[in-house]
Formats: structure tokens, sequence, C-alpha cells
């Protein structure tokens, strides 16, 4: 009962009190979550993926991203060497990047 009355005046103070129940618990499915590869890069170059994945050519995504097609490439490049997309003959790495996000993206 006391712990009850001491929350409500915390609270009443214009504090907040969290269950350390609740906090464990985000604590263990935080430190449980795989990270994903896509944590490699960056906001600018996920913001290219998301571009590539919605199936936009590089002159779409530049004028989406109000950045220039050179800007764009670089930006592909980057995504390509930090994803491990290998430059192998049989394989379309675009495809293969767009794969990734959407099965680790937001």
């Amino acid at each position: 009962m006391r712990q009850l009355a001491d929350a409500i005046a915390e609270v009443a103070r214009g504090g907040s009190v969290v269950d350390p129940k609740v906090v464990d618990l985000l604590v263990k499915v935080r430190s449980e979550q795989k990270p994903s590869v896509l944590d490699r890069l960056t906001d600018r170059e996920m913001e290219v993926l998301a571009e590539i994945a919605r199936g936009r050519n590089n002159a779409g995504i530049a004028d989406v991203l109000y950045i220039s097609e050179r800007a764009v490439e670089k930006h592909i490049n980057s995504i390509f060497t930090k994803l491990d997309l290998s430059h192998a003959g049989d394989t379309h790495r675009r495809v293969r990047a767009v794969l990734l996000y959407l099965s680790e993206g937001p």
C-alpha cells in the first residue's frame, strides 16, 4: 500500500513511475534482438534503399531526394559495400538489397 501511495505522490509532483518489472522486460527484449545488417547504413542510404524498393531508378531517386544522380550512384555503391553484396555476374545487387530491406527493414 505504501508503494502505491508513493507512486501517486510522485505522479502528482509531475514525475513518472515505471514498474521495475517493465524495465527489466524492455531491457531483456532489447538485448535479445538480433542486430540488422541494415544498421550499417546511414539515414540517407536507408532513404535511397527505400526508394529503390519503391521501384525508382537513379534519376527518380535523385528527384525525390533532391540530390544529384551522381550522389545516388555513390550511395548505392556504399549500400552494396556495407551490405556485402558482391559484384557477382549472376546476381542483381539491387534486387538483393531490396530483399534485405523488405525482410529486415522498418
